[in-house]
């Protein structure tokens, strides 16, 4: 596979898959305190990354779960977040202000915060009740995120007694890091035509839902609009028929991320459309690829971690082929804002 270090990837993801119990732990004794919700608090694309663990929790428990910017909250406040709140914050460098600012804001409301972050000598990690740690870059972070927020939200729904087959699920993630590397080498030999239709394009309406229309925004604003300089127009497929569907003709590129939980009929509903009305139209669909000893309903909760992998290898060519390196930038990281 082109420009991929496979025992990189491999090490990175067993990293992941690997921090289920210290997770565990620490969520187990965040309830024994009395712990009643849980905030996902996390800045950017690291927080888009949190959504489809909110998604679980919100529709597989009563657990009250929130997704909040950072930035936002610290102005607006949140009547919920106090001394029984379990906040997690993920930031792959460990420093991001806007996750700093939050972490103190969470802090003297007196929540117990969760951190997971790239390096343990970072701001956050310093910061936390519990830091779980582990080193990834940017072309490796999607699943990694993915994965250890599922974790946490797998426990709170174990210790409430929602998550009865709980060690068969942990059990099969644990697995992913290497079946993830299949993956991989499933799509290569497409990926460079993926990649060829999508670079010259103006632009790209990308829809998904459920837990597909998370990384659907991630890819478009994070990978095609901050790495790629793409633009792009992510919208949920649930509102694709509410207005961006005036947008679609012939030359118009749709993106649709499809995976396999209950919200798959509304990304059909957006395919069906589609097909009669543009000639660019590129479905990714997780159900293509194997998976062997995966359970359908492991399938339905990984979709975004898949999706994350397989764009991973369109994005290696992408940037090949547009001679525009992931790592360029213009303003972010770069100029004061």
């Amino acid at each position: 596979m082109m420009n991929f270090d496979e025992a990189r990837f491999l090490r990175i993801q067993t990293g992941a898959v690997a921090q289920a119990e210290a997770i565990d732990t620490a969520v187990a004794e965040c309830l024994s305190r009395g712990a009643d919700n849980l905030f996902f608090l996390g800045t950017g694309g690291a927080g888009i990354l949190m959504q489809p663990a909110t998604l679980l929790l919100r529709t597989q428990s009563l657990f009250p779960v929130f997704c909040e910017l950072p930035a936002e909250i610290v102005l607006t406040g949140h009547k919920h977040l106090n001394a029984r709140s379990i906040v997690v914050i993920p930031s792959l460098s460990g420093t991001t202000k806007e996750s700093i600012a939050v972490l103190d804001y969470a802090r003297a409301r007196g929540a117990t915060i969760l951190v997971l972050t790239g390096y343990d000598d970072k701001p956050l990690a310093q910061a936390a009740d519990h830091a779980f740690v582990n080193f990834a870059e940017d072309d490796t972070s999607c699943e990694s995120f993915y994965l250890q927020a599922l974790f946490v939200v797998l426990s709170i729904m174990r210790h409430r007694g929602e998550c009865p087959d709980y060690a068969r699920l942990i059990a099969e993630l644990k697995t992913l890091p290497a079946l993830l590397v299949g993956v991989k080498k499933q799509i290569e030999p497409d990926a460079e035509q993926r990649a060829t239709a999508i670079k010259d394009a103006p632009y790209h309406i990308i829809a998904g839902a459920g837990a597909t229309w998370p990384e659907a925004f991630y890819y478009g604003m994070c990978i095609l609009e901050e790495m790629q300089w793409i633009r792009t127009r992510p919208v949920h497929a649930s509102d694709f028929f509410h207005g961006t569907l005036e947008l679609v003709e012939n030359g118009v590129s749709v993106m649709l991320f499809k995976g396999e939980d209950a919200a798959r009929p509304l990304v059909d509903r957006a395919e069906a459309f589609a097909r009669n009305y543009t000639d660019s139209l590129a479905v990714f669909d997780t159900k293509t690829f194997s998976l062997p000893g995966i359970s359908e309903d492991v399938r339905a909760l990984i979709s975004p971690v898949l999706l994350a992998t397989i764009f991973e290898r369109i994005s290696a060519h992408l940037e090949v082929l547009r001679n525009h390196p992931l790592t360029t930038r213009r303003y972010y990281k770069r100029v004061n804002y």
